[in-house]
């Protein structure tokens, strides 16, 4: 009861927060106070709808905003997000474009389950859109799931990715984004031993921790300093009676956020304020930059206490796929069985989550695929979130993963991969992973 004590009282906490802000939004917007020539007025309301905006924020699933795209026939498609399979924690989803052929490319696009949702990754399925037909994984929040379902660890993420593979079928091209790299390549690797068939042509891995050792981050070394012990009884909470998960064991999203922000506090105290007095001047919008940003990043969701412990003590501390030891359902998983899937790894040089040199080492654990079917990228400049979201996405690495994807595939529309382009600028884009350096080494 304790935990679930703690859960509550944090929701609590939320819950007035967003309450104090609506109280100070409609009282500073009262008609009578027009006649008081005082600007304070205007900042206590700019105060509370932003403060209301903030909190409610935190509960509210974002939408993925992805209503049409542009074909190369000149006309607007319509999208519509399809649910393929769906699972007690998480879906099978497709976005389908209306109107249009089918394209040749299909892509398997893995979403992280590290606090955010899928979400997090709406600028790259857009950008993926008018060249394949795309599939993502759309997790859900645990606190809405019963206890009664059962639970979720790193195995079960395993065989969700192994049948989401095999779902699709042989002619999938999977990309997999930072923490699910490493059990995406474990999935392939489950596929190669159990169902060979049901691999996928190819498997893009972009900026994920293969091998936590192979360069030390924040993310790493708060890893290496606590133990099990302490990291349970910091993080994990019973989930409320406010949620149809009430008694289920979580690493809470809200307890997330406190961690994600405490890393960059003065940085987002400043985002606040400049909001609040833009907001009180009129010049805010509700889609403006800062709540494009923050809509998106307050968004967070619970985990299942046994993915989240399961992830550091399996993936990190105890590095099982760093040393092709990792098991499913006391099934060994040897990577070195991956064959005849090309796989190509992304990173970037200024990722300080995934440093340079963590994913690059799925490629010395495919020791029997052939070096033809091997690729590495090193993104100069660009961070955790733009070698997959930002310009250096839009600019380079998207053009050279469907290059990748076409050499192996047998398409002939775009040349050989691993062209050399041009290194995109530096990104400036506040970058939404990059806080998560507190207790979330996933």
């Amino acid at each position: 009861m304790r935990q679930m004590a703690t859960y509550d009282l944090i929701e609590t906490m939320r819950t007035t927060n967003q309450w104090l802000g609506a109280t100070a939004r409609a009282m500073g917007s009262y008609p009578a106070t027009g006649l008081v020539p005082n600007p304070m007025f205007n900042w206590i309301a700019a105060w509370g709808e932003v403060t209301e905006r903030t909190f409610a924020r935190m509960v509210t699933r974002p939408d993925w905003g992805i209503d049409t795209i542009s074909n190369e026939d000149g006309r607007d498609h319509v999208v519509t997000v399809e649910n393929v399979v769906e699972k007690p924690f998480g879906d099978l989803i497709r976005f389908s474009v209306a109107g249009r052929p089918d394209k040749k490319r299909r892509i398997l696009l893995v979403a992280p389950m590290s606090g955010h949702y899928a979400t997090l990754l709406r600028s790259t399925v857009r950008s993926l859109l008018p060249d394949a037909e795309v599939w993502v994984t759309d997790w859900h929040n645990a606190r809405d799931i019963p206890v009664s379902v059962g639970k979720f660890d790193v195995e079960d993420y395993t065989l969700y990715l192994a049948d989401f593979m095999a779902h699709l079928g042989a002619d999938t091209h999977v990309i997999a984004v930072c923490q699910p790299v490493p059990l995406a390549l474990a999935a392939t690797a489950y596929l190669a031993a159990e169902n060979p068939k049901a691999q996928p042509k190819t498997l893009t891995l972009i900026g994920g921790p293969v091998d936590p050792d192979a360069a030390a981050t924040d993310v790493t070394d708060f890893g290496r300093r606590v133990t099990m012990g302490q990291l349970e009884h910091m993080v994990i909470q019973r989930v409320g009676l406010k949620y149809a998960g009430v008694g289920r064991m979580v690493y809470p999203g809200l307890l997330q956020l406190a961690s994600f922000v405490s890393m960059n506090a003065e940085r987002h105290g400043q985002a606040f304020q400049d909001q609040i007095m833009a907001t009180s001047r009129g010049e805010a919008g509700d889609h403006d930059k800062h709540n494009k940003f923050y809509d998106e990043y307050l968004a967070v969701m619970d985990m299942t206490a046994e993915f989240y412990l399961s992830t550091v003590e399996r993936i990190f501390k105890g590095r099982e796929i760093a040393t092709n030891s990792f098991t499913v359902t006391g099934k060994p998983v040897d990577i070195s069985a991956i064959r005849n899937v090309a796989v190509n790894v992304i990173e970037g040089e200024n990722d300080d989550i995934s440093a340079p040199g963590q994913c690059l080492a799925a490629l010395d654990l495919l020791s029997n695929l052939p070096d033809e079917k091997k690729a590495s990228h090193l993104e100069p400049g660009a961070g955790h979130y733009g070698i997959f979201a930002g310009r250096s996405w839009r600019q380079n690495i998207r053009p050279l993963v469907l290059d990748f994807i076409d050499a192996h595939s047998g398409s002939k529309r775009r040349k050989a991969a691993n062209k050399p382009r041009r290194p995109a600028a530096p990104e400036p884009i506040v970058d939404l992973a990059s806080t998560a350096k507190g207790p979330l080494p996933v």
